[in-house]
């Protein structure tokens, strides 16, 4: 083993852990990884119900999720083949008085002129606020001088309430998963500069046509055990703490110990300050306790002859109604093998998780009946719920969001919670994965040249 090898510990396989700990593997260093569950991916996972591979909660990626796509293609997966690729859009179901919004193939920024040109269910107010906040955001370089949320940026960018409610607060919902009124407003320009900003494939909508384990966790576990790293998964670790010759030393529940030079430590935030503040006085804690916000995803099989119009329709959120979907998706459409069935998401429900499965159900069963305009929606042969109560932190104005390389020396942060543009998303925890491990990579060599 030469000199500059270390080996590192990574704690928690989800996608930014996987990602860290591929990198690491990639120059050169031993990495041992580590994770709680039973399988890799956190918070964005495969789970098998009916028979069937879904996901814990259904996904969008942009095609501006460059890093992602990248790794994906090092582990020799190809995206083409796990997405399908839609144009950005915000089509609403025609009986439901929404709007039509479809990117057309032309460069950007044509494509959007156009689509906003051909869009229906706008007046033209509605048109000239949408082009006013593009316009007024490119001229800013998306970037404001002092953070505010995003109700806050829409009252500024003086925004139509049609326009605001129908694709702003449905966009905000999805993308930071926090309500306009709580939201970053320098966040949601981020993503809307690698969105509505960006190229015309840049912009697209990728909907994953395989289960989420097969889209990056499973191919890093499979690459990382072909390089002959070691992978320990059901097995937390319950502290780290520093040894007389200089290594960490890592105690897991099952009792067993993992010696290591440098920890990545991936796990979600709270996890995080547990392992990392006994290693710190108080006054060098970084990670601060943020507020979390649910992901809601039902689960709704039909008989194989339902097939909506597109992949995915935008609905109406009418809480006075009890309708409270926010996007549907047409499974059967991404999966052949899943006709009939749909995935219905809400993005930060609040009053839903005071509702039974049950009641939950039937309400959103009876929006998809009256949104699509088919009876036969009301009644589906079963249904599913997962809710994922801690699925991404409140993305606030001026959020402190701690750096890759923590307070304590030879431990470093990687999760969709660090600093970055993105709020928690996949592509977050993947950049951050990344950049963990390229500043440890970064740090050990500047440590053998002194």
């Amino acid at each position: 083993m030469a000199d500059s090898t270390l080996q590192i510990a990574v704690i928690g396989a989800g996608w930014a852990g996987c990602s860290a700990a591929v990198k690491l593997t990639q120059a050169g260093h031993t990495v041992c990884l580590l994770e709680a569950s039973a399988h890799a991916g956190g918070r964005a996972r495969r789970v098998d119900l009916q028979d069937y591979a879904l996901d814990n909660g259904q996904h969008i990626l942009l095609g501006a999720y460059r890093d992602s796509l990248a790794l994906m293609r090092e582990l020799g997966l190809h995206p083409e083949q796990l997405f399908k690729r839609l144009p950005l859009q915000m089509i609403y179901p025609p009986a439901t008085d929404g709007m039509h919004f479809l990117a057309s193939g032309w460069p950007a920024p044509l494509h959007l002129l156009m689509a906003l040109w051909r869009a229906r269910g706008l007046s033209r107010e509605d048109k000239q606020a949408l082009a006013r906040f593009s316009t007024t955001a490119r001229w800013m370089g998306w970037q404001l001088h002092q953070d505010c949320s995003v109700e806050e940026l829409l009252v500024r960018f003086e925004q139509t309430p049609r326009l605001t409610e129908l694709m702003w607060n449905p966009l905000c919902v999805a993308a930071l998963n926090t309500p306009p009124a709580l939201a970053s407003a320098q966040v949601f320009l981020n993503v809307l500069r690698d969105s509505l900003g960006a190229s015309r494939s840049a912009s697209d909508m990728l909907l994953p046509v395989h289960d989420l384990g097969s889209l990056l966790p499973q191919a890093a576990i499979d690459y990382l055990d072909s390089r002959a790293a070691e992978i320990r998964l059901s097995c937390p670790v319950r502290q780290i703490q520093k040894s007389d010759d200089g290594k960490w030393t890592l105690h897991t529940g099952a009792g067993s110990v993992c010696l290591a030079d440098q920890v990545v430590i991936a796990t979600d935030s709270k996890n995080a300050a547990r392992l990392l503040n006994p290693l710190t006085g108080p006054e060098f804690r970084s990670i601060p306790d943020y507020d979390y916000a649910a992901i809601t995803t039902i689960y709704l099989q039909y008989g194989p002859e339902i097939r909506l119009e597109r992949p995915m329709f935008a609905l109406r959120e009418l809480p006075e109604r009890a309708h409270w979907g926010q996007f549907v998706f047409d499974r059967g459409q991404l999966h052949t093998e899943q006709a009939g069935l749909l995935a219905v998401v809400i993005s930060a429900p609040t009053k839903t998780l005071e509702l039974t499965h049950e009641e939950l159900a039937t309400q959103v069963a009876l929006q998809l009946a009256e949104s699509l305009q088919n009876p036969a929606l009301q009644q589906p042969v079963w249904f599913q719920i997962i809710t994922e109560k801690r699925a991404t932190y409140l993305c606030r104005p001026n959020l402190n969001r701690p750096d890759n390389r923590s307070t304590v020396p030879g431990i470093y942060l990687a999760g969709d919670y660090t600093a970055g543009d993105y709020p928690a998303t996949l592509e977050a925890a993947v950049r951050s994965g990344i950049a963990a491990a390229h500043l440890l990579i970064a740090d050990a060599k500047k440590r053998i040249r002194n």
